[in-house]
């Protein structure tokens, strides 16, 4: 059997360079912060050609074949971060140096050697390695590529210009090794692609003195809005739910032993281009009519459709949407009528489809509305008067009189009987008495 050889993936970190992001000011309007400069295209050529030798073994009868899993560390290098891909939930990796020495996660040397251990891989970075052949020892993964990365940046597409509070935007990134496309399926479980932004604290918006914020996380999974797994697209989706003002977006990749940042130029969130209001009814054979005023300053209003709900105060829904555009008294206002069910607060829950006035095609989240309805007074219905009785109910009311008179009388009959019963009883007891005590004293 063919020895499988070592597919490593090795981050390539010189000590003192400068580091800056690259980004193409026109195409993204992007600010990088400095850090380090980039290498030239021939040095980064140099490093592929001369930097890192792979070993292949011969060894046809090694039945573990980690055992060959050798790469050359180049006597130039100040340091060197290595990842290595193992099956997932194996032990970390044992690093063999040329001299024989090993190097483990438990075992280093903390002055030279920062080692990150988890489920998936190992991350290793070395002060100072040693030149010459190195061997991985440990449960790699054979599909694991080795690459030479001189710096990871990432790229993300611009923002549109025009932004509304409440709309969901998806924003596309790509991970780059220098000039070159990062194509490692694993690497998407190393790297963390995080969304923030920060208000510029501009006392001219409303979000100044507002908290930074975490939005969002990038991701490759092919979940939400990202289409493909694993094809090193991440895409970020998220809600623009928060204080309208100037933001500024910080992208952060972070690695378990590096991050770095990405930053953008300021953007303008705007207030939500949609306000709701209600008409309450007037009486409770009325119906409700609740009104949506459209903001045209940057959005087409008659793109606008709303799909949405009204939750009344027994928490019944009823869910509605307004499509047609026509036969519309103003091109940014819109009614829906509903009729009235009870009194109390009820809530409007509204999501909006449109485009801007640049043609972009956004989805948002109308800020939700609650409004009361109060109790309508309820009508007493009055008897008219009439100036002549009905003779059969006059013969009833007799009927009835007459039967509750005899009703007294027998009542009053059956009371005296009671009475009379017990008086009787009650004297026969007093002569039963003295009969008995007469008999006692005569004997």
């Amino acid at each position: 059997m063919e020895i499988t050889k070592l597919l490593v993936f090795c981050l390539l970190l010189l000590t003192n360079v400068n580091y800056a992001v690259a980004q193409n000011a026109e195409k993204t309007d992007v600010k990088a912060i400095e850090k380090d400069s980039y290498l030239t295209d021939s040095e980064e050529k140099n490093l592929t050609k001369r930097e890192i030798d792979f070993y292949q073994s011969d060894n046809i009868t090694n039945e573990i074949p980690y055992f060959d899993n050798r790469f050359h560390i180049d006597a130039e290098l100040d340091e060197i971060t290595l990842i290595f891909f193992r099956v997932k939930g194996s032990r970390s990796i044992i690093l063999v140096q040329p001299d024989g020495k090993k190097i483990r996660s438990s075992v280093h040397d903390p002055d030279t050697v920062k080692w990150y251990d988890d489920k998936t891989f190992d991350m290793v970075k070395i002060n100072k390695p040693m030149p010459g052949p190195w061997q991985a020892i440990g449960n790699i993964l054979p599909e694991s590529k080795i690459l030479i990365v001189s710096e990871v940046k990432i790229e993300i597409e611009p923002f549109p210009n025009v932004l509304l509070s409440g709309e969901t935007i998806k924003v596309v990134g790509k991970l780059y090794n220098g000039n070159r496309n990062i194509e490692v399926s694993e690497f998407k479980e190393v790297v963390e692609l995080d969304v923030n932004f920060f208000s510029t604290n501009n006392s001219d918006y409303a979000n100044f003195g507002a908290d930074a914020l975490k939005v969002s996380s990038f991701s490759d999974d092919g979940r939400g809005l990202d289409e493909y797994a694993g094809d090193n697209i991440y895409t970020g989706e998220f809600m623009l739910n928060f204080a309208p003002g100037e933001w500024q977006p910080v992208f952060v990749i972070k690695l378990p032993l590096m991050t770095r940042e990405l930053r953008y130029e300021p953007v303008i969130l705007h207030e939500a281009p949609v306000e709701l209001s209600v008409v309450p009814a007037e009486d409770d054979t009325m119906a409700h009519k609740l009104v949506l005023t459209i903001d045209p300053t940057y959005v087409d209003p008659s793109s606008l459709i709303f799909q949405g709900k009204i939750t009344s105060p027994d928490r019944h829904t009823r869910p509605f949407s307004i499509t047609d555009n026509e036969n519309i008294e103003s091109p940014t206002v819109r009614t829906k009528d509903f009729p009235y069910t009870e009194p109390g607060i009820h809530r409007v829950t509204v999501s909006a489809f449109g485009r801007t006035i640049t043609g972009r095609e956004f989805r948002l989240a109308v800020p939700d509305f609650s409004f009361n309805i109060k109790e309508f007074p309820k009508e007493i219905t009055q008897i008219p008067e009439e100036n002549t009785v009905d003779e059969q109910q006059i013969e009833l009311a007799d009927k009835l009189a007459q039967q509750q008179k005899l009703d007294e009388e027998n009542s009053m009959k059956t009371i005296v009987t009671v009475i009379v019963a017990n008086l009787v009883i009650i004297l026969f007891a007093i002569a039963l008495f003295f009969f008995v005590r007469k008999r006692k004293v005569n004997s």
